[in-house]
């Protein structure tokens, strides 16, 4: 009888996609997969180690699996992912609880390593070590394209192709991550220390994956990756990869959206706006990752613009697509952010009129050039103005729906209530919009007119 494994997934989009691909791995090694935690033999957690709740949430995740050893059939707790891909050896010392830390590595062989935990196995915690191993694949160790899905490297299935991921829900969006690592050295991330330099996936590989998403119902596609802005330098594909590769993706039958997240300002060239919403299929919605305003907070934290530049991006943004969402994320209480800093951050969040706008509390990142800098705020004054910038955020944000009522929506219906999105709404942190239909069904694109809005989410009346 197959052993069971249950997979928790924390974290991002990316970690997402991470995750399916590595249930597909197990499956494929003979693991049965199972929702109920209760009943698995192992438990694996895919962590986060983006900042310092997330990391909490993983440790706290990992306890809370180790417990099941006594009160459910776990033989075996497993951490992965980004914190145990950063951390290693610290991780498996200060939690002994977990049976194993594997790196990034270990995904490719999974299933004999977890089938060696649970028997009982010792494996050595992952140590953190240089990037190479997070070089593309050679060719022949790549995903190879199939008519109905990805080939798993290394694999040659008896009956059909077996695909790279398992949905681990079947919603009409999925996630599609087009790159991984990053480039940039932001002062205050950890990311390319861990994940690595940025690393493209070639535009057939990700063009078959969205043929199999489309197979499976997918509607919309939403490309993720640290900076998706940068994808297909790294492969040499010009200065309109980005462009290129929407244009093939929307090629695919039955995809209907094409949505971009994490776009960096400073890498919007001009035109590449233009050029992404020429793209039959391209909804209008920019994830744009501003940070900051204040120029001196921005040189700090090793980016670039200042409030004009800014301001000047989101008018290219709604001349091209006046109803177009935009969202951004800022952290508040950087090193050095004095009282006026602060201010020309609230003054541009007033005038940039975003849809969604996240907001963090600076805090140290071990590693980081950040932690080293010198003009740290107190705890108080970063949970002070943390809470000033958000009520703010949320002011606006609601503001900026009220102005929607009246206005003309296509919405993706993702629940059988008629709750969905509109082409402005990016899932689950940007709010969602009701339809009042009696024939939306999940799946369903449904034109609809705005007739109110609750906060930041919208409710519709399907129209004529």
């Amino acid at each position: 009888m197959a052993e069971r494994v249950h997979l928790v997934s924390l974290g991002c989009a990316r970690n997402d996609v991470d995750s399916e691909e590595l249930l597909a791995r197990l499956e494929l090694g003979g693991f049965e997969l199972t929702d109920d935690p209760q009943a698995a033999a192992a438990i694996v957690v895919n962590t986060c180690g983006f900042i310092d709740a997330a990391k909490k949430d993983s440790v706290d995740t990992l306890l809370a699996a180790s417990d099941l050893k006594q009160t459910g059939a776990a033989k075996a707790v497993v951490a992965v992912g980004c914190m145990a891909e950063r951390y290693g050896r610290e991780l498996a010392d200060a939690l002994p609880e977990a049976d194993a830390v594997l790196g990034f590595d270990a995904y490719p062989d999974i299933a004999e390593r977890l089938r060696w935990i649970i028997d009982g196995g010792h494996v050595e915690a992952h140590r953190p070590r240089d990037r190479r191993h997070l070089l593309p694949l050679a060719p022949a160790e790549r995903p190879a394209a199939a008519a109905d899905g990805v080939v798993l490297p290394g694999h040659a299935p008896a009956s059909g192709p077996r695909v790279l991921r398992r949905r681990t829900h079947g919603g009409p969006m999925a996630a599609l991550k087009v790159a991984s690592g990053c480039d940039r050295r932001c002062t205050f991330c950890a990311i390319p220390s861990f994940r690595g330099s940025y690393l493209s996936r070639p535009i057939d590989e990700l063009v078959a994956e969205a043929r199999w998403l489309a197979e499976q119902g997918v509607k919309e596609l939403f490309l993720v990756s640290e900076n998706t802005s940068s994808y297909g330098k790294d492969l040499k594909l010009g200065p309109h990869a980005l462009q290129h590769l929407l244009a093939e993706l929307a090629k695919v039958e039955g995809i209907e959206w094409l949505r971009v997240s994490y776009l960096q300002p400073a890498e919007l060239r001009p035109g590449m706006i233009e050029g992404m919403l020429a793209v039959d299929k391209v909804v209008p919605y920019f994830d744009l990752s501003f940070q900051h305003a204040a120029p001196g907070v921005l040189r700090r934290m090793r980016r670039f613009g200042d409030p004009d530049s800014f301001l000047a991006l989101l008018e290219r943004v709604r001349a091209a697509a006046p109803l177009a969402g935009v969202r951004s994320n800022v952290i508040v209480g950087f090193p050095g952010e004095t009282e006026s800093d602060f201010a020309t951050l609230m003054q541009f969040a007033a005038e940039a009129r975003l849809d969604a706008l996240g907001v963090f509390g600076y805090s140290d990142e071990q590693g980081t050039e950040a932690e080293r800098l010198d003009g740290k705020l107190g705890e108080e004054v970063i949970a002070e103005r943390l809470e000033t910038m958000a009520e703010l955020a949320q002011e606006l944000c609601d503001q900026r729906a009220a102005e929607r009522v009246g206005q003309s929506v296509r919405v993706l219906v993702e629940e059988p209530d008629g709750t969905g999105r509109a082409e402005h709404q990016g899932p689950e942190v940007d709010g969602c919009t009701r339809v009042s239909s009696s024939t939306a069904s999940v799946g369903s694109l449904v034109s609809a007119v705005v007739v109110e809005a609750d906060g930041i989410d919208l409710i519709a009346t399907e129209a004529p």
